[in-house]
């Protein structure tokens, strides 16, 4: 660990995207603790947005074209909340900047290429998607290694108390991890290109089974550490569906679903070099709320980490009056009746410790508990199970 150069002054950030992966950031960046931070500019093609939620925040600034705070000398961190389809590009621009990058999840993904048939998702082959994106990501591990700054990979899963604490147990029993589940399910998303594949590269498998699938393979490797083993991922199986088409609109009326070329529920078997297995579901056809968690079963126990936070609190509406700007619970229609309270989920959910892990390895130039591999494998097994899926068979990695 060396020397801090940040101690007499902040650890100043830029942050691109002003939609809901910013807003998590932000209240994540609130409870940094220790650590002297400045949120200085918020970039925004849609600078009214940005302005609003600088406002909200205290972002000192905002801008249109987010070059201005890669051309900004004050700026340490890069902070990037864009779509997808722009990770790789401001990930690189930021680093050869000579700024430290926090990228959102997913990495990347397949968006389509000039003089392929459209939609993708139904008509690009899914072995030439998964060949495009790991070349791409090839290209970027060369860049992120050969720069001196930081690439920190914003899953918040990692950091979630509850797999932080299984993470310790693993460690000091040297258990071994015979098999996992994990889910992170909804009723469909609130974005209105959530259900076109070259907008966001695949369905919930790649929108919210993201969060699960790195959850489970970050605690892999903290078991092969504790236990002195190397351990990878040499076999991935995946089936995918429309379960929605099985019900009229009329009867769809509670679910957001609405894919147009990618699907709407997915489950993925991985199996690990060791013979031991885990499974992740991701659907958009789940009422009630958004349903997250990761099960480890290990040789000497049972651990069930829920990721989202309910049980604290139990509240019960007749009407919604006055709950226009209170913020009870994720992914709900109506706050009517009994309702699960999310208390303090930005902790709860990880993004306060993803935050702080980050601020530290700036300040302290250590390596984030979340860094690029992690980023690497999630969306390289993400796209082998698209390839899995679409030809019925199992994949070898």
């Amino acid at each position: 660990m060396m020397k801090s150069t940040f101690l007499n002054k902040p650890v100043t950030v830029g942050i691109i995207g002003s939609g809901y992966a910013c807003q998590l950031h932000c209240n994540g960046y609130k409870k940094v603790s220790g650590i002297p931070l400045r949120l200085k500019t918020l970039s925004d093609i849609d600078e009214e947005k940005a302005k609003k939620y600088a406002k909200v925040y205290g972002i000192e600034r905002t801008c249109k074209d987010y070059h201005e705070i890669l051309e900004d000398e004050e700026i340490d961190v890069v902070d990037i909340c864009t779509p997808p389809f722009l990770h790789p590009q401001i990930t690189r621009e930021a680093l050869q900047a000579g700024k430290h990058v926090i990228c959102e999840k997913p990495l990347t993904g397949y968006f389509g290429r000039e003089g392929d048939p459209r939609p993708i998702g139904k008509m690009v082959p899914k072995k030439v998607m998964y060949e495009h994106v790991l070349k791409e990501i090839e290209e970027l591990k060369k860049v992120v290694e050969s720069s001196d700054k930081l690439f920190m990979y914003a899953e918040n899963y990692v950091y979630a108390p509850t797999i932080q604490k299984v993470a310790e147990i693993i460690e000091k029993k040297k258990s071994k991890i015979l098999f996992m589940k994990g889910e992170e399910s909804l009723s469909g998303s609130s974005s209105p290109v959530a259900g076109y594949w070259d907008k966001i590269g695949g369905g919930p498998l790649i929108r919210t089974g993201c969060h699960p699938l790195s959850g489970i393979l970050w605690l892999k490797q903290c078991e092969a550490k504790a236990r002195g083993e190397e351990i990878k991922v040499t076999k991935v199986c995946c089936d995918v569906g429309n379960a929605t088409k099985a019900i009229s609109e009329t009867d769809k009326s509670y679910i957001k679903a609405n894919p147009y070329d990618v699907e709407d529920i997915a489950t993925l078997t991985l199996t690990f070099s060791d013979g031991t297995k885990a499974l992740v579901i991701a659907s958009d056809t789940v009422l009630g709320g958004t349903v997250n968690y990761v099960e480890v079963y290990t040789n000497d126990s049972s651990l069930i980490c829920r990721i989202t936070p309910p049980g604290n609190m139990d509240a019960y509406f007749l009407d919604q009056k006055g709950l226009e700007d209170v913020n009870l619970a994720e992914m709900l229609p109506t706050y009517i009746g009994w309702q699960h309270v999310f208390i303090s989920d930005e902790i709860l959910r990880g993004y306060a410790g993803e935050l702080q892990d980050f601020m530290e390895c700036v300040v302290y130039n250590r390596k984030p508990m979340s860094d690029f591999n992690l980023a690497y494998e999630t969306i390289k097994i993400i796209y082998a199970a698209y390839w899995s899926a679409e030809e019925g068979r199992a994949i070898e990695l």
